[in-house]
């Protein structure tokens, strides 16, 4: 088990394997909220045949990005080596469907990878309502047994109560044995959500009323929505991540070490 009062900064990867519930929008939702919290980001998007997340935070102020594919082994002796050499920056991870497969095979080598560096692994599994997005979170927790899980529900799909596959589970009760938390990722409206994927748009970027990238109402959806997901990533932030005094010490450091 991962110990969260640790100072080494730790990898989050929001996960699911399952394509369309979610993964992408919640990783840039962790992007922007670590970015409002002063820290640095390492980002790694291995949806290479839709890097959506990449596209809207490669360039972004305080982020360094990169693109892997996880399906073959060279890429995960390139992640290996980017968080070796990354030990400043919150590492956020952006996994593609099906991603299970190089798990499989190579998973192994980021747990040797983590226990060396001594950084913790906090996974963010996303789910809709559906069965295998649970069949595919019990294969992972088997292949990747000292990753703290917690499981996202995608509110996208409905509220908390319409997850029954989910709540009356033995995969809740094992993920909230093991320490984590089942959450409900907040939704944004279809207007908002697909004229940030269209524009290719970081939040702080549509938030910007100077750009004029969204209108305004849809700033206020986006605000709300944005405070929403403040209050779900404020639930499982390890402490050291909590300070944006720290954060922000960290982000200078980070430059200037760049």
């Amino acid at each position: 088990m991962i110990d969260l009062d640790t100072p080494a900064l730790p990898i989050f990867l929001s996960g699911g394997c399952k394509g369309g519930v979610g993964k992408s929008a919640l990783c840039e939702a962790l992007v922007d909220d670590l970015l409002q919290r002063g820290w640095p980001v390492l980002l790694v998007e291995t949806d290479i045949s839709v890097p959506d997340v990449w596209r809207a935070y490669g360039k972004m102020p305080g982020v360094e990005a990169m693109t892997l594919d996880l399906d073959d082994v060279d890429g995960w002796i390139v992640l290996g080596t980017a968080l070796s050499q990354h030990p400043r920056h919150v590492v956020a991870i952006n996994t593609a469907a099906r991603n299970d497969r190089g798990i499989v095979s190579y998973g192994s080598m980021l747990a040797k990878a983590l226990a060396k560096l001594r950084r913790p692994l906090i996974t963010l599994w996303v789910i809709n309502r559906q069965r295998d997005s649970l069949e595919l979170l019990e294969d992972y927790l088997r292949l990747m047994p000292d990753s703290l899980v917690h499981v996202v529900c995608n509110g996208h799909f409905g509220p908390p109560g319409k997850f029954e596959l989910y709540n009356g589970s033995p995969y809740r009760r094992q993920i909230e044995a093991r320490g984590g938390r089942s959450l409900t990722f907040p939704d944004l409206a279809d207007r908002v959500s697909d004229a940030l994927r269209t524009g290719r748009l970081a939040i702080a970027k549509a938030l910007d009323e100077e750009s004029g990238a969204i209108d305004f109402g849809s700033r206020i959806e986006l605000e709300r929505w944005r405070e929403e997901t403040r209050a779900l990533f404020d639930a499982i932030m390890p402490p050291a991540l909590r300070s944006g005094h720290t954060g922000s010490d960290a982000l200078a450091d980070a430059a200037e070490s760049a």
